[in-house]
């Protein structure tokens, strides 16, 4: 017999006080509301109902069992409703928070191909390179970079990107290319201020070993894309995700150095509320991403 019409048949007893009510309410006849129950206590091996010819009343078990049945129920409705929606067109509005670099880069785009396969959707993208609160500040999902600190957030990795050490010929010629870690120190390092490890770079050696060096340069700035500037312009060394550098190299505005050094990856993920059910709409974008990246992935470094 199925178990959920059995667990309803007996909540609904429960509920209504009687058979012949649950009966009326589920639309069954009062012998399959009682084989269901009947079923269920045999199943289970204990009695769920005190039963008179004038009342029907839960066991002290039987509120127990009530009680997790109700939650079971809830929960298999709501899968019966998201899968019902998911069917669906996704409409409505995504708020989406990226940072800036990546957005303009790689995320519109992806966003205008989302938008032009589903036209019943509006996007409200905000770029910003300072860590978002996604409940608090009304976010749908968020793009983050590197390491992810937050568990009680899902997320989805969309691709990967490698960070670069890149300078301008003309800051090379007047102060010399570094060739080890150590060389760093005597030049001027271009600092992203939103590091989690503060002004610090963690570099790993070619034997796996990992070293901290101070940027000592005269910038620090919250945006990537400020420090390319600066490094075109000969103000020193930075270090960069790919995909922000990318057309400067090969446009010979600046050059990568220190290419003998392991190359760090860092993961690029869509992070998103944590909760028993996505909105049909967010997880079509999230797909959408993950199969947009792996068709068009500019942004690795390798």
């Amino acid at each position: 017999m199925d178990r959920l019409s059995e667990m309803e048949a007996f909540v609904s007893v429960v509920e209504q006080g009687g058979f012949t009510n649950a009966a009326n309410k589920l639309g069954i006849s009062k012998s399959a509301i009682s084989n269901h129950v009947s079923g269920l206590e045999a199943r289970l091996g204990v009695r769920l109902l005190n039963r008179t010819t004038r009342h029907v009343s839960a066991t002290e078990l039987g509120l127990t069992y009530y009680d997790r049945a109700i939650a079971i129920l809830a929960d298999a409705r709501a899968a019966d409703e998201m899968i019902t929606a998911m069917q669906d067109t996704p409409k409505g509005a995504l708020r989406i928070s990226a940072p800036v670099d990546f957005g303009n880069n790689q995320l519109s785009r992806a966003v205008s191909a989302f938008l032009q396969k589903y036209p019943d959707v509006s996007v409200n993208m905000t770029l910003d390179d300072t860590y978002v609160e996604i409940i608090a500040e009304g976010f749908d999902v968020a793009i983050r970079i590197g390491q992810l600190v937050d568990s009680s957030m899902r997320a989805r990795k969309l691709l990967e990107t490698s960070t670069k050490f890149v300078a301008s010929q003309d800051y090379l010629d007047a102060n010399g290319t570094p060739e080890t870690i150590d060389d760093l120190t005597n030049h001027h390092l271009l600092h992203y201020s939103n590091l989690s490890t503060g002004n610090t770079w963690n570099i790993t050696t070619p034997n796996g070993e990992e070293r901290q060096v101070r940027a000592n340069g005269r910038l620090t700035v919250n945006n990537g894309g400020s420090l390319l500037r600066a490094a075109e312009t000969g103000l020193g060394i930075a270090r960069l995700p790919y995909f922000i550098i990318e057309d400067s190299i090969a446009k010979g505005r600046v050059v990568p150095i220190l290419e003998s050094l392991p190359e760090q990856r860092m993961g690029i993920h869509a992070i998103y509320p944590a909760g028993k059910f996505i909105q049909p709409t967010l997880r079509a974008f999230i797909d959408f991403l993950v199969e947009y990246f792996r068709k068009n992935n500019h942004a690795t470094g390798a």
